[in-house]
């Protein structure tokens, strides 16, 4: 996957006025937080997972279409509808666990503070999207539409749930822009004549070629290339986010470079430009800029590139970071973060040293 923030939507085109949103995927980390479900479920039948068969793509597929295909994949005695009555009590135990994507908050509560009509469209049940969302504070309250699956004729990619989430909110579809992760949502959004945005994970990466433009997260979006009013939130050019911990990764001087060896849990929209605090054994923090991103020359692979602002020179390689990301400059693309880059190392360096001085930054 690409740094692609192409922009497809001319001007004279139908004005943006409601926005309507996929849930898994899109605004929450439900894969992160049901991970191992699966697993632990096909142990009681004594299957254990295959590898190869999990990477049939199943994202933005209906309960009842992905459970059949569990069910004939693992050659489980269970019907569809019994696969799902036993396996659900596993994943709700598990989504009070997924959390928001970076960005997802601060585009719902801007979007709210504006006045822009919003809607949720997944091809979940409704009442599993109603479970969903209420760990999380003010979601229900600013979708005044939730369609699932189970309310329309069938989910995507066919274009009935958007259709009915236009309908509902009192817009014509080409007056609707969708916000989705799966290339089943996109086709969904084409289908019914909308403007579609895809924040796509690196198992979706189809996405590209059919959607308005492709974000790598919601920390990308511009809401006013939408007509939509622009966000207010920045502080001399950085952004507050939400905090992302990391924790695992070895000093090793001014920069570190690593991969998916080492497990993060960050969802795949995890990406950009970063800085933050790092903590080296109990009492010592380090100001740092971070670059996150994937690496698709070979096996797909995540790059993390963590500099130390000012550098320390007692620091050794054998000493763990403790890592907490507390704001975004940009988004990035692959190139690494190199001393033959050292002009625009040294004024994002600059910037992330300025701004974590702020009040707005230095909670931790």
């Amino acid at each position: 996957m690409s740094c692609c923030c192409e922009f497809k939507a001319c001007n004279g085109e139908a004005k943006v006025l409601a926005v309507i949103f996929d849930l898994d995927g899109t605004l929450l980390d439900t894969e992160n937080a049901s991970r191992g479900v699966l697993n632990e479920f096909l142990a009681k039948y004594g299957k254990e997972l295959d590898r190869e068969k999990e990477k049939k793509k199943r994202f933005g597929m209906t309960q009842k279409e992905s459970a059949a295909i569990i069910v004939k994949d693992y050659e489980l005695p269970l019907t569809p509808d019994q696969f799902i009555e036993e396996i659900t009590p596993f994943y709700r135990e598990r989504w009070a666990e997924a959390k928001a994507l970076p960005g997802a908050n601060r585009l719902i509560k801007h979007l709210k503070k504006n006045g822009v009509p919003m809607a949720l469209a997944s091809n979940s049940l409704r009442e599993y999207i109603d479970a969903k969302i209420c760990y999380h504070k003010g979601w229900k309250e600013s979708f005044p539409v939730i369609v699932g699956s189970d309310q329309v004729k069938s989910g995507k990619p066919s274009p009935y749930l958007f259709e009915e989430a236009a309908k509902k909110m009192g817009v014509d579809s080409v007056n609707c822009l969708v916000i989705e992760d799966s290339l089943v949502g996109v086709k969904a959004a084409n289908a019914a004549k909308m403007k579609v945005v895809a924040v796509p994970s690196r198992k979706e990466a189809d996405c590209y070629g059919i959607a308005n433009a492709v974000l790598h997260s919601l920390l990308e979006f511009q809401p006013e290339l939408w007509g939509l009013p622009p966000f207010d939130d920045w502080v001399d050019n950085t952004l507050p986010i939400e905090p992302i911990h990391l924790s695992g990764l070895y000093v090793t001087g001014s920069l570190q470079e690593t991969t998916e060896n080492t497990k993060f849990d960050l969802p795949d929209q995890v990406f950009g430009l970063f800085f933050g605090w790092a903590k080296v054994d109990m009492d010592r923090n380090f100001k740092i800029l971070v670059s996150i991103s994937w690496d698709f020359s070979c096996v797909a692979s995540r790059k993390i590139h963590v500099c130390l602002i000012d550098a320390n020179s007692d620091l050794n390689s054998k000493q763990h970071m403790q890592i907490y990301l507390v704001g975004y400059i940009r988004a990035w693309d692959n190139k690494k973060l190199t001393s033959t880059e050292l002009e625009k190392l040294e004024e994002y360096k600059s910037i992330a040293r300025a701004s974590l001085d702020l009040p707005s930054f230095t909670c931790f």
